[in-house]
């Protein structure tokens, strides 16, 4: 590969990159009444599966969720916790979901989605119960959470992001231009 095709590549790759987390903000603000909150289904997390794609999506997806996460605090639609622990899932699932990238069940993705669920409920869920909550987070409150958290989760990863996953793999030309 010569230097001029390489560069190229790299800024590409790059391209894309910025890309998909300028998408993950913008789904996020977007859709902000459901990206933020104790019962939320944020439609940007279906870009936690883009590392089945390439390493380069880890950093992409994280970036893009931490400047949601920044910009939700900024417009007072979260608060600074989340910025620190909603990242914080999103890096840790990001990294999972790359290492169970080429595992599939009957076809789809479904192992790859499930860091995501993981994650997010077992961070953000008790992240809202003692830092979002008017009452003391109790046991039972921080279950709550996790559990409102990781159904909205399932919804947008294991529903929304393996079929946006299986959309990808199947039509040639996304393959091309998530991978190239």
């Amino acid at each position: 590969m010569n230097q001029n095709h390489s560069s190229a590549f790299n800024t590409r790759r790059v391209a894309r990159c910025a890309l998909v987390a300028a998408v993950y903000v913008a789904l996020c603000l977007g859709l902000a009444p459901f990206s933020f909150g104790a019962v939320q289904i944020r439609v940007a997390e279906i870009l936690t599966l883009m590392p089945i794609f390439g390493p380069e999506y880890i950093a992409a997806v994280s970036v893009g969720c931490f400047l949601s996460n920044l910009l939700g605090v900024s417009m007072g639609m979260t608060a600074a916790p989340d910025i620190l622990f909603g990242t914080l899932a999103t890096v840790l699932a990001c990294l999972v979901t790359y290492r169970l990238r080429g595992i599939r069940w009957k076809g789809l993705a479904i192992p790859a989605a499930i860091p995501p669920v993981a994650f997010n409920a077992l961070i953000v869920g008790p992240e809202i119960a003692f830092f979002f909550s008017d009452s003391p987070a109790t046991v039972p409150l921080v279950a709550w959470n996790a559990f409102t958290v990781g159904v909205g989760e399932v919804i947008s990863c294991m529903v929304l992001g393996v079929l946006f996953v299986k959309l990808i793999e199947s039509t040639p030309a996304l393959n091309k231009l998530v991978r190239a």
